[in-house]
């Protein structure tokens, strides 16, 4: 009962939004109270939602000063020569720039945060789109499938999860799921050819001149007619080497990511902007988009701590499980990284490394399947993860890009997919996991 509950919740939940008939953020906190009411959990529903959204409560308020802080670097002017170089490269060929962007998403995802991803390749690919009028959702599917390959490095969160809930030693996952990871990145850049080649027969190859005023194309993101006017040139070394301590705070862990945006980003404002006046016009500037993300990820605490407070998320893993003929044991592997599509996709990696994970090797070592392959399998469906309505940085994509959460999941999806597939593949040929 309790998994046919959540299957139907996550069915309409994805279904509303969609079809565009309820707001992800109000989806994301009315659906599960409904579905939590009708599975008889009543009052138990408040514990449950508090420690989700306490769950989720350090995302938030990382993603709410890594907005602002990047925020103040595209006001600064960071990433002005970055883009510049960017156009004279692509010049006016939407085939050129669409592969740009999954360039300089895959480098940047190198890092393993989703925000810094999506921050960076947004602000620095967006000016170009709307300068030729090209799609913003390729925009987003190109970052976001960036990421979902990307992400499966030991640093990114989902390969640390796997090891640890298995106990196994990192680089026997890791360092063989290198080839497909390479498989990944080149089925990206055949995405960004063929979504790029489409661009270009729509639009044609654009002959432009880009003059100083096209810097206004920064407005987009800015959201301010004055841009220029809080444009710190003199400062673009000092930024960029704030910018490069704080990803190698991130990538050493040297503190909470919460605390170190929190750092960053006053340390931003004191240098770029002293005056009172000016830092609370570049604050309010950019709170609106911070405000629309955070507000998601707290109601997606909501959402996942109802369906793992309820075991809703335990009833479908078992459900799923349950139904593996046994004449298919010795595929467990294959069956994993297949089964890890749409797991990972409507649950966290916590719930689903932590708790799915090791039912699923358990159930295979009976069969002779070592733990190895089940943890090397898991990994495979994160390009369905990155697109998750539970993974925060995919409402600042979409938010960033000014695109529709529902028609940025339309348009990615068979794209993930085909991501994920080729991976999968890739990782039976090279006997990464065992058919």
């Amino acid at each position: 009962m309790l998994a046919l509950l959540g299957f139907l919740m996550i069915i309409v939940f994805m279904f509303l939004i969609m079809t565009k008939r309820m707001s992800a953020l109000i989806a994301l906190a009315v659906i599960p109270i409904l579905f939590g009411v009708i599975g008889g959990f009543g009052l138990k529903l408040g514990p449950m939602m508090l420690e989700g959204i306490e769950t989720v409560a350090p995302t938030g308020v990382m993603l709410l000063f890594a907005i602002l802080y990047f925020g103040i670097m595209i006001d600064a002017g960071l990433f002005d020569p970055l883009i510049s170089t960017i156009l004279k490269i692509v010049k006016g060929d939407p085939l050129k720039i669409v592969i740009g962007t999954a360039a300089l998403s895959s480098m940047i995802a190198l890092d393993g945060d989703g925000t810094t991803t999506y921050m960076i390749t947004v602000s620095a690919m967006l000016p170009l789109y709307n300068r030729i009028g090209m799609n913003p959702l390729i925009l987003t599917c190109i970052a976001m499938l960036s990421f979902g390959v990307m992400n499966m490095t030991p640093w990114g969160g989902p390969t640390a999860r796997a090891v640890s809930a298995l106990q196994l030693d990192v680089a026997d996952v890791f360092i063989p799921l290198i080839p497909v990871m390479a498989c990944g990145i080149i089925w990206i850049f055949v995405t960004a050819f063929i979504l790029g080649k489409k661009e270009r027969k729509r639009l044609g190859v654009a002959s432009i001149q880009y003059s100083p005023e096209e810097k206004h194309t920064f407005q987009s993101l800015a959201a301010t007619a004055e841009i220029d006017d809080f444009k710190r040139p003199k400062l673009i070394w000092v930024n960029l080497l704030l910018t490069l301590a704080l990803l190698t705070g991130l990538f050493l862990s040297i503190l909470p990511l919460p605390v170190l945006f929190m750092v960053a980003f006053a340390l931003a404002v004191l240098l770029n902007y002293p005056n009172l006046e000016e830092q609370k016009k570049r604050i309010s500037s950019h709170a609106a988009n911070a405000l629309a993300v955070v507000s998601l990820v707290f109601a997606s605490g909501i959402f996942t701590g109802i369906l793992s407070g309820t075991e809703m998320v335990d009833a479908m893993a078992n459900s799923l499980i349950s139904i593996i003929p046994e004449s298919l044991g010795s595929s467990m592997a294959v069956i994993t990284a297949i089964t890890s599509l749409p797991f990972t996709y409507f649950m966290a990696n916590d719930p689903y490394y932590y708790g799915v994970l090791p039912i699923i090797a358990k159930t295979a070592a009976a069969y002779g399947v070592e733990p190895v392959e089940i943890a090397r399998a898991s990994i495979l469906g994160q390009p369905i993860h990155a697109m998750s309505p539970l993974m925060a940085s995919a409402y600042l994509l979409v938010g960033m890009a000014g695109v529709d959460f529902g028609e940025h999941q339309k348009f990615i999806f068979k794209w993930a997919l085909g991501t994920a597939v080729v991976m999968i593949i890739a990782a039976i040929l090279f006997g990464v996991i065992t058919f």
